[in-house]
């Protein structure tokens, strides 16, 4: 029988941050590797997501703190009336856009990866199919295929988009104009970050949530805090409970709204535009997934903590995916540590992901983080590995440095083990909360105890200290037997 003649090592189907990081590591250890990308290099992340959306944030951030008379004046600084250009503030994120991408692209190239532009999909075990934007059709062979393609805004039934006045997170990032008055449904961390982004440009906004209350998905502590300083006090209307059930684009964007579990009538809104923003689906669809036998749940595709692909709950041999499209942290950051781990064990080393350490930010004015369990997880953990869960709180108001900054409106929650002093979890709404976390992300992946932690020396005055008095409260918590 004779040996099968492979194209490519590895075929990664999709260039956003997974299918980037697996190639670029792939081609470090030696593989001959290509990648397919249908689209712009760098997937949603670069194009559409969180690149766009800081540059976005950064300059809306600075437009609100020189609008802060207030804040300026504790300071004793009185500053003019703010003026800023629209186009200027999205040119300033469509470049930095083009750059990242650039980049992205010569990295690639460098390392000796081949770019293939086209739609991939699977034509059975270790086969490829390439659809050519100029419509030419092939089949490569490849010894192991990475999917990485991503995801998509999801749009629910009864909301129909045309990219001006009702929109998704996709076209907002180009922001094209600035609405008087702008619906955003969902207060996930992409509602919240657009609507202060809006906010600081003085538009008025109104966010409707089908979920029992504003911001969901947050810790309910830091909920309370981050509602009051980023909803309560800016020009935003908060609306829990209530379902947009039909949108209609036009000038005005018609808005029916629904009771979200009864699903009565409650009234109609008439806004300028609406930002859907009610999370994301995976892009699975057209990969031919049954050649292989592949079953998805809800177009997710099942994997491993190799990323290795499952069919019927098995390890399929040479196909693993990472990123969006597996369902699992739909973060850029998430995809990328995913393809560092399928290369790993593509290469021979096994390798498993540890979901709990990664961490998660939303990168409003002050910021939101996450690592670890939730609350109530930790709480389910507790009850079945019989041991009491430690919480402690350590404020901001308590930090010099947030004081020096006038900054003192902040919360750090640390969650965990009162028996061995083992992190958990962490919860951290306030200034710079998005690299604070970056420890905490740390003392977990190193599944570390606060017997250590809390004999670490911080540097004063930072606002690192309000993860060190955590840490120090927790000790004084743990179980002395």
């Amino acid at each position: 029988m004779s040996e099968v003649i492979f194209d490519f090592d590895l075929i990664v189907i999709g260039a956003g941050y997974g299918g980037f990081d697996a190639a670029k590591h792939a081609a470090e250890h030696g593989l001959k590797v290509a990648i397919i990308e249908s689209g712009e290099m760098g997937g949603t992340c670069v194009n559409r997501g969180c690149v766009p959306s800081k540059a976005l944030l950064a300059a809306s951030g600075r437009v609100r703190e020189l609008a802060d008379v207030q804040h300026l004046a504790d300071f004793g600084i009185h500053a003019a009336p703010v003026r800023f250009e629209r186009q200027k503030i999205a040119d300033h994120a469509n470049n930095l856009v083009a750059t990242i991408r650039s980049n992205l692209t010569k990295t690639l190239e460098r390392a000796g990866v081949t770019i293939l532009k086209g739609i991939g999909r699977l034509e059975g075990d270790q086969r490829v199919g390439l659809r050519e934007l100029n419509g030419v059709d092939q089949v490569l062979k490849a010894k192991d295929v990475i999917i990485a393609t991503g995801s998509d805004p999801f749009v629910p039934p009864g909301i129909e988009i045309d990219g001006r006045t009702v929109f998704t997170s996709d076209q907002a990032v180009n922001l094209e104009w600035l609405p008087r008055w702008i619906a955003i449904v969902g207060s996930g961390y992409i509602g919240l970050e657009f609507a202060d982004v809006y906010t600081a440009l003085g538009c008025e906004v109104t966010i409707i949530e089908a979920l029992d209350r504003v911001m969901p998905t947050f810790d309910q502590d830091l909920t309370k805090i981050a509602k009051r300083n980023l909803i309560d006090k800016r020009d935003i209307d908060a609306r829990a409970g209530v379902l947009a059930s039909k949108i209609k684009p036009g000038c005005p964007v018609r808005i029916e709204l629904s009771d979200a579990k009864k699903r009565d009538f409650i009234e109609e809104l008439e806004v300028d535009a609406v930002l859907v923003a009610t999370g994301r689906v995976p892009r699975s669809k057209d990969l031919n997934l049954s050649s292989v036998c592949v079953e998805t749940n809800r177009g997710f595709i099942p994997v491993d903590d190799n990323m290795r692909v499952l069919v019927n709950g098995k390890p399929k041999s040479n196909l693993w995916a990472v990123g969006d499209v597996t369902g699992k942290l739909m973060l850029a950051h998430t995809a990328a540590a995913q393809g560092t781990v399928a290369v790993e064990n593509i290469i021979g080393n096994i390798l498993k992901i540890d979901y709990r350490s990664i961490p998660a930010a939303t990168f409003t004015h002050p910021e939101i983080s996450s690592v670890g369990l939730t609350e109530e997880e930790a709480q389910e953990l507790s009850k079945e590995e019989i041991f009491e869960l430690g919480i402690v709180r350590s404020y901001f108001k308590a930090n010099s440095k947030a004081l020096a900054e006038l900054e003192s409106d902040g919360l750090m929650k640390l969650l965990f083990r009162k028996d061995t002093g083992e992190v958990l979890g962490a919860h951290i709404y306030g200034l710079h909360a998005a690299d604070l976390i970056q420890e905490v992300a740390n003392a977990i992946a190193r599944r570390q105890s606060v017997l250590e932690l809390s004999k670490e020396v911080h540097t004063h005055p930072t606002l690192s200290e309000v993860v060190e008095v955590a840490y120090k409260q927790a000790l004084k918590q743990l179980d002395k037997s």
